[in-house]
């Protein structure tokens, strides 16, 4: 069908008075329609996310409902005690977010499927406790995690509380292309699915176990005895961290912690920064003004959705600076490996395990304990499939998983990143440091020293519109076809293509890749510099990873910029 065909379609229908009203409003808008209802969302690394609104390819409830209705007939063809185990489902401070959540309880009504939806919001990690702490099927999470606040999202776990793995993921992507009319999927009144418990309210009851696990996160708990007063400034974005962050850090015994006050507003306008992410400068604005005054040594955000965090730290001038994704992960790591090995608790089989696109500082760190650095390809769920294969092998013991993109995860009760272990965490390390008299920066200079000067940067290029995504597959054939010899005058020594499953060496010789099927290039050069390429698997946007290592931090930075600039030069060309 045309889109023109499916913005009919819409026309015809009886719509919620607000979608009615939006659509009508988009009349004469052809670039907007078209991008609308032209083609449906599709499920990426991370569920599906886009921005509200009337259109098959945007979150409201008709697709939301749909989405739905494809997990719960994927769930129909499971063995009946399997079904009835239920779906828990939690959602963020979005607009619609909860309006969202309960509308997908209500088609699984339809189906007999139980659900245990939360009061209110609460993070995503948590979502992925609670399947796993009440034993359901799947799970649901309505959020758009860090995007501008138009966008929403909407994402599937599994029974391991990992999110969907791409097999299970693609099958109920086709049971939900199976469902062509939108409009008339069977829901059951909330009121009926309560009277006949197949419906269940959770909350504070959760919360409780959950913050129980948490405990287990500290390793050192005399060493935040020593340093409670240790002052520390939290921002939770306008977002789910609200509801528990304080009550984890001050548990952990943490007495001098500081929330930002403007940024605890649950507001789905996020009015103190277009963009709710940590990984943004402004995104600090006020928790740097606020740790000025104070003087506090450690600053800490994590994004509406609390499972990824940023931090700033303070620097000897008195200014702060924010980390990025690899140096925190790297940071935690290394006061991971030896607060456990202080303690006599580090494992022979200990294991790490990253995305393949973030620090390779992490691998030195790691391997100079003895452990093993474990790659696996872009998306947590990887990470949480590792989890259950050391679980189910005993092949290794989980110590530490991240991605570049600011997230973490310290122990397996949560098979998500979880920024509430991770607040936990970077609090304990920055009392480390502050026992010995010295900052989180400091620290990591330490690392520097002892490790070597590793520099990272992400850099994401925006596909807008209908034609993205074959601006986006043109640029990557570009890449594929062309074949870069060369960046920045370092010759490429080895080139993998993820998408193809094999590795070219200079010398023209191939080798099979043994991580999964990606459209993923990575190349790596001569000196050791690192250069990959990903379209995104939730946004029109292609990311460009570069890696790369010198003898000091300015230089470091240096090459950075030259490996960036010869990669917006082909881009170009």
């Amino acid at each position: 069908m045309s889109w023109q065909d499916n913005y009919q379609q819409w026309q015809k229908a009886t719509l919620v008075p607000d979608l009615a009203e939006e659509l009508d409003q988009m009349k004469g808008h052809d670039d907007d329609l078209e991008d609308a209802f032209t083609a449906p969302m599709e499920f990426g690394t991370a569920g599906m996310r886009g921005v509200m609104g009337p259109g098959i390819n945007r979150m409201n409830i008709y697709t939301v409902r749909q989405a739905t209705e494809g997990l719960a007939r994927f769930m129909d063809q499971l063995p009946e005690a399997r079904k009835q185990q239920g779906v828990a489902i939690s959602f963020d401070s979005r607009y619609h977010s909860q309006e969202f959540a309960h509308e997908s309880a209500r088609v699984l009504g339809a189906h007999n499927i139980p659900s245990y939806v939360f009061d209110s919001l609460r993070p995503t990690p948590e979502l992925s406790f609670t399947i796993r702490h009440l034993h359901t099927y799947a799970g649901i999470m309505i959020t758009a995690s860090h995007n501008p606040k138009q966008y929403n999202g909407y994402k599937i776990y599994g029974p391991d509380g990992g999110q969907m793995p791409p097999e299970e993921a693609d099958t109920i992507t086709k049971y939900i292309r199976e469902v062509t009319d939108i409009f008339n999927i069977p829901v059951v009144q909330e009121q009926k699915l309560r009277e006949t418990k197949v419906m269940h309210l959770i909350g504070e009851d959760v919360d409780e176990d959950y913050l129980d696990a948490l405990k287990s996160v500290t390793i050192d708990s005399d060493l935040i005895k020593q340093e409670k007063d240790m002052k520390l400034i939290y921002s939770p974005l306008h977002g789910t961290g609200k509801v528990l962050a304080q009550r984890v850090l001050q548990g952990a015994g943490f007495e001098a912690v500081r929330i930002v006050p403007e940024q605890a507003i649950l507001d789905p306008e996020f009015p103190t920064t277009p963009f709710p992410n940590p990984e943004f400068p402004q995104a600090f604005d006020l928790a740097i003004k606020l740790g000025k005054k104070e003087s506090a040594d450690v600053l800490i955000a994590t994004d509406p959705d609390a499972d990824r965090l940023g931090t700033a730290v303070r620097l000897p001038n008195g200014e702060y600076q924010l980390l990025t994704g690899n140096q925190i992960a790297s940071i935690m790591l290394h006061y991971i490996l030896t607060a456990r090995k202080n303690a006599g608790t580090l494992p022979k089989n200990g294991a790490v395990v990253k995305s393949f696109v973030s620090t390779e500082l992490a691998t030195k760190i790691a391997e100079s304990f003895g452990m093993q650095m474990i790659n696996v390809e872009t998306g947590f769920k990887f990470i949480a499939e590792q989890i259950e294969h050391f679980e189910e092998t005993g092949s290794h013991e989980f110590l530490f998983g991240f991605e570049e993109s600011y997230g973490y995860l310290m122990k397996p009760f949560v098979r998500d990143k979880d920024a509430m272990q991770a607040t936990l965490m970077l609090a304990e390390v920055a009392a480390y440091y502050k026992h010995q008299g010295k900052t989180l920066y400091d620290g990591l200079q330490d690392l520097y020293k002892e490790y070597g000067y590793f520099a990272e940067k992400t850099v994401s290029q925006d596909f807008p519109g209908i034609k993205g995504a074959e601006e986006m597959a043109a640029l990557m054939t570009k890449f594929r076809e062309e074949e870069p010899a060369d960046f920045a005058g370092v010759k490429v020594a080895r080139t993998e293509d993820y998408l193809s499953g094999q590795a070219k060496l200079a010398n023209g010789s191939t080798e099979q890749l043994t991580l999964p099927k990606a459209n993923v290039l990575k190349f790596i050069l001569t000196d050791g510099t690192w250069i990959a390429i990903r379209p995104s698997g939730t946004e029109p946007k292609i990311k460009y990873y570069v890696g790369t290592q010198a003898d000091s931090e300015d230089a470091a930075q240096k090459r950075l910029g030259e490996f960036e600039n010869a990669l917006t030069a082909f881009t170009k060309a």
